[in-house]
């Protein structure tokens, strides 16, 4: 049983992903060539802004979002403890100070409530994480941003095809950075991510940054990057954009299943909450386990593959440690002891996901 099954979504998708991919080797154009705008405009289009700047990888999307900001030394990030290091990691090498607020214990997303009592006058932006496909409470967020003159990059890297209040993931705020990382909820066949933005002069940033800063051909008008999305990728989204629409509904229907049957089966785990106002795209199947290891012991006995998003917070890791606050962040450091994270995609099998609630019901009933 695959963790993420990209094997028969390619089986699926082969003849558009072969015929988009010779379209390159023919023209040969393999850096910012014609599929990389074309790309650029269908998703523009998709998630409802002005601009989509497409580049190497969803960390470039949040550096390139930072530094388009003018984030650097002696300002501050709020941000959240409880994700990828990659979120923390930019607000680092950006100069920048990644001030940590806990998260919601159900959601496992950063706690707006905790947000605003962070603010300093160092403060630059808020930067949320749309974690595990649900999107953070933008609502909140935009709200304490607008009250205080922030900017807000929401970390979409996991929920591409989500939305907030009827509103896509990504067109939320300043920026909204994704990632189409493979296993993403839309991902290619190695680095890709891109950027959403409303304003042009953020977009314009944007865009001479994934190059090294220039404005045209060896005129460097600011510090930039290796930042672009390489062709061959961005033909490969968007051939697999042909079946997206699909695989987001597919996604949601699997996971509303996948959660009561778990919970019909008294499986030893407690599922994440899904705000009323929003959806979730599972861009992983985590859940909150009673027995961690225990379930991952008896899950690698039935040969069935899990993961854990995130064992170690970020309070909590020796790089970033200097930056928690002396409270750390509780919520954070509980959960990450807890969450599982399931076999789940698009293409899950009903044979699949019988097999992971019958094991995790089997260790209900031992």
């Amino acid at each position: 049983m695959p963790f993420t099954d990209l094997r028969t979504q390619y089986e699926a998708l082969r003849a558009g992903i072969h015929a988009r991919m010779d379209r390159v080797l023919e023209h040969g154009q393999y850096i910012l060539g014609p599929e990389v705008a074309e790309l650029e405009e269908a998703l523009r289009v998709r998630v409802g802004v002005r601009h989509c700047v497409t580049v190497g990888s969803g960390t470039d999307a949040l550096l390139i979002a930072l530094m388009a900001l003018g984030v650097g030394p002696g300002d501050e990030v709020i941000t959240t403890p409880f994700t990828f290091a990659a979120t923390a990691e930019m607000i680092v090498i950006a100069g920048a100070t990644p001030v940590f607020a806990d998260v919601e214990p159900d959601t496992c997303n950063i706690d707006a409530k905790q947000v605003e009592r962070l603010i300093t006058p160092r403060t630059k932006c808020i930067m949320p994480v749309s974690l595990y496909g649900q999107v953070a409470d933008m609502e909140e967020l935009n709200a304490i941003a607008a009250r205080h003159g922030l900017a807000v990059i929401e970390d979409a890297a996991q929920s591409f095809g989500a939305s907030f209040q009827g509103r896509p993931s990504c067109g939320l705020s300043t920026f909204g950075c994704t990632s189409f990382f493979p296993s993403k909820p839309l991902g290619c066949y190695g680095d890709g991510g891109a950027l959403f933005t409303d304003d042009d002069a953020l977009a314009q940033a944007a865009r001479e940054i994934r190059v090294h800063g220039q404005s045209k051909r060896y005129t460097h008008t600011r510090l930039g990057i290796a930042g672009r999305m390489d062709t061959l990728q961005c033909a490969i989204v968007l051939a697999k954009l042909e079946r997206f629409d699909w695989e987001i509904a597919r996604r949601k229907i699997l996971g509303d299943q996948f959660r009561q049957r778990l919970q019909a089966a008294g499986a030893p785990v407690d599922l994440l909450a899904v705000r009323p106002d929003r959806d979730c795209v599972w861009g992983q199947f985590t859940v909150l386990a009673h027995d961690r290891a225990g379930l991952q012991q008896l899950l690698q006995e039935a040969g069935i593959p899990n993961a854990v998003h995130y064992p170690i917070p970020l309070t909590e890791q020796p790089v970033y440690r200097q930056y928690a606050s002396a409270a750390g962040a509780p919520v954070a450091a509980a959960v990450a002891q807890r969450v599982l994270s399931l076999p789940f995609s698009a293409d899950l099998t009903e044979q699949a996901m019988e097999q992971v609630v019958s094991a995790l019901k089997a260790k209900a009933t031992a």
